[in-house]
């Protein structure tokens, strides 16, 4: 198996592309993230690709004006890094996906999809929203991106009861810890060719 060249897209503190970082070094994924591409310029993930000898490209809305050239400057440092895969990790900010790109772009949501999904339902949002509802369980779930939030062929869920005292935090971290598994194992059947987004 030829080793996958990632694009790891991030707008946070970088924990999902650290620890695919993690997963690579044990020899656990035949792949190497070839770049991060960062939504901001305060985002953690920056200072923790820096110490992984991980390249990083700051590409932001405000700054390429439209979307149309947003999603071009996005899809141009995918390219120039020789990227195979573009992992979205804590990514905020929605862009166009091209047609040559189209089942190369995987998201990764803090829930079980398509249940508290979309626009704003990110993070602890997520978790609280969960709770709220009086779920019994939550999970999280590895999706095919597509041009809308949230939605695009799931790949892989992993489940997490939902107990008793559970506040949005106790609730992440558990879902986190299942974030880590999830991802890897998409890739993996990715490579494989038993994740194709048809």
């Amino acid at each position: 198996m030829s080793v996958l060249r990632l694009g790891v897209l991030v707008s946070g503190g970088g924990t999902t592309m650290v620890n695919l970082a993690e997963v690579i070094a044990r020899g656990e994924l035949e792949a190497r993230i070839a770049v991060c591409i960062a939504s901001n310029a305060h985002c953690g993930a920056i200072e923790k690709a820096g110490r992984l000898g991980i390249p990083v490209k700051i590409i932001t809305r405000k700054e390429a004006g439209t979307v149309e050239e947003f999603s071009r400057r996005n899809i141009a440092a995918l390219e120039e890094a020789g990227a195979d895969l573009a992992l979205m990790a804590g990514y905020l900010s929605l862009w166009e996906i091209p047609e040559r790109w189209r089942g190369r772009v995987m998201n990764i949501h803090p829930a079980l999809l398509p249940k508290f999904g979309g626009k704003g339902m990110h993070g602890e949002h997520v978790h609280a929203a969960v709770l709220a509802a009086g779920e019994k369980e939550s999970g999280c779930t590895v999706h095919f991106a597509d041009n809308t939030y949230d939605t695009g062929p799931i790949i892989v869920q992993r489940r997490v009861p939902v107990v008793a005292g559970d506040t949005a935090e106790t609730l992440a971290r558990r879902v986190f810890e299942q974030e880590c598994l999830a991802y890897p194992e998409a890739i993996r059947m990715y490579q494989r060719g038993e994740a194709r987004m048809g």
